[in-house]
């Protein structure tokens, strides 16, 4: 349904002349038609607040910390998968070799990742080889170091094929290391027992490092020092409370209201450049220079999982959507508790499905189960539900919602709106290498750069010659200034909903 308002809507003209609101409060008006004509208007002196609360900050403070840092860049490292699992190609089914073995080309790790020859695999170690037409158990008979090739002898079967396990170009076997099997006083070495030359050594533990760059955000406002002493007749309301009839305090609180808002936006919107590559590292530094920062929506498209709904379902109506984000969590960290911040369309939809889970929704009311009563008004919203072993509590994302920030981009980006974000609750361990130890630390939290002698987590003060003079400019400038970025831990564990 489309409300559509027609283009002269309550313009019909009175049949009598009489006093009307068109016969004054016209402003702009000439001297019988505005302020210097004899009618006194009814003069409503408070300005409406017809947005309610405009800011769209709170996002992080929900959900992560705030952290003071003194480098250029923050570098921290994450852990790697603790079991060996790669994904390849079988280039021979009976190879030759030490035994009738297949070989079988190591080409990527487990999330995608291209190893090259770096891989973890060693001589007699016992695999399980999957693929879509078959599996099978095998020994390791060969893995060279230097090489992505190994060779594997399968349990009970003559070769690969007697498994389903056929020769393809393609990257079609996942290898799953499940132990290792040894004769009786054989060493490690290979199985012709030739030396160690052909022995992979010792597999040593693996870990990702990542790092992120502050940027400097500033905004400031400025009046006359002649202005600072006009009083309005419109009564203001800060959005910090704050009232009065000077309306350069309006147009100062606005400024820092909307810097607050681009101190939580940037840390959501931000996207680190490509030096030599794009034009935004030569706007401002020199040609070559890393600007940017990594924000959380590019973290989780980078680093993190994306679902875009079932295909053919709206998104979020059906528990098929919810099945796949657990079955990916499962991958991933398993963490239990998941928060996800939704615009409004979505967060309906999910209202929508959870009440068709009652058996009583298509028929009507369901008192009770609900805690509803019929003397009572209806809810029909839901804050969190129980799927599996995961818990996830739903809220709105403002910001996802309000047409003069991202809903206006939704609206127009289509099949890449950003419909909500799922964010695992609770703490992780890392590795902070400034610090040189392990620390647990919300999976977000805002670093911002200060000192013993300057914090810049949000600086402000005041120039000119108004109030406290500090210079000859008849004027007073406001200056607001913050240098900070978003660190995104463990974003595998993350779900961005498109």
């Amino acid at each position: 349904m489309a409300i559509t308002n027609g283009d002269n809507l309550n313009t019909v003209l009175p049949a009598n002349a009489q006093v009307l609101s068109t016969n004054y409060l016209d402003l702009a008006g000439t001297a019988d038609e505005g302020w210097a004509q004899q009618y006194l208007p009814d003069l409503m002196e408070k300005e409406a607040e017809v947005f309610g609360p405009r800011t769209i900050s709170g996002f992080l403070s929900q959900v992560g910390a705030e952290e003071a840092m003194q480098g250029d860049q923050v570098v921290w490292s994450e852990q790697g998968r603790l079991h060996i699992s790669y994904t390849g190609k079988v280039s021979s089914v009976s190879g030759g070799g030490v035994t009738s073995a297949g070989e079988i080309e190591i080409e990527n790790d487990i999330d995608g990742n291209d190893i090259g020859t770096d891989h973890a695999i060693r001589t007699n170690d016992t695999v399980i080889l999957a693929s879509a037409t078959g599996v099978c158990k095998a020994i390791v008979s060969e893995a060279v170091v230097g090489s992505a090739v190994i060779e594997v002898a399968p349990y009970g079967l003559a070769d690969l094929t007697a498994a389903g396990i056929t020769q393809t170009a393609a990257d079609s076997v996942t290898i799953l290391v499940y132990g290792s099997e040894y004769g009786k006083g054989q060493s490690y070495q290979d199985a012709a027992g030739t030396g160690t030359t052909d022995q992979r050594g010792a597999n040593e533990p693996s870990f990702k490092s990542f790092s992120n760059k502050p940027i400097i955000l500033k905004d400031y406002y400025e009046v006359s020092g002649s202005d600072t002493a006009r009083v309005g007749w419109v009564e203001i309301t800060s959005e910090t409370g704050g009232s009065g009839y000077a309306w350069y305090l309006k147009a100062e609180s606005d400024t820092r209201a909307r810097f607050n808002d681009y101190l939580e936006m940037a840390m959501l919107e931000g996207v680190s450049s490509i030096p030599g590559t794009d034009e935004a590292d030569s706007v401002v530094h020199t040609a070559g220079f890393n600007t940017g920062t990594q924000g959380l929506f590019d973290a989780i498209e980078d680093r993190g999982n994306l679902t875009s709904g079932i295909t053919g379902v709206n998104a979020a109506t059906d528990l098929a959507e919810f099945d796949a984000i657990l079955a990916e969590f499962d991958k991933q960290g398993a963490i239990e508790e998941n928060m996800m911040f939704v615009n409004r369309a979505t967060s309906l939809a999910m209202d929508d499905m959870l009440a068709s889970m009652n058996s009583y929704g298509a028929g009507g009311t369901s008192y009770g189960v609900f805690n509803n009563s019929e003397d009572m008004a209806l809810n029909l919203g839901f804050s969190g539900f129980r799927r599996g072993s995961y818990d996830f509590y739903k809220s709105d994302f403002r910001y996802l919602n309000d047409k003069a920030t991202r809903g206006g981009i939704n609206t127009a980006a289509g099949s890449n709106a950003i419909r909500g974000v799922i964010v695992p609750a609770g703490t992780s361990t890392v590795y902070d290498q400034q610090l040189g130890k392990n620390l647990k630390r919300p999976f977000l939290h805002v670093r911002y750069r200060a000192s013993q002698t300057d914090n810049r987590k949000m600086k402000s003060w005041v120039t000119g010659s108004v109030g406290a003079a500090t210079s000859a400019l008849d004027a007073m400038q406001i200056h607001m200034l913050s240098e900070r970025c978003l660190i995104t831990q463990g974003a595998n564990n993350f779900m961005l909903m498109k």
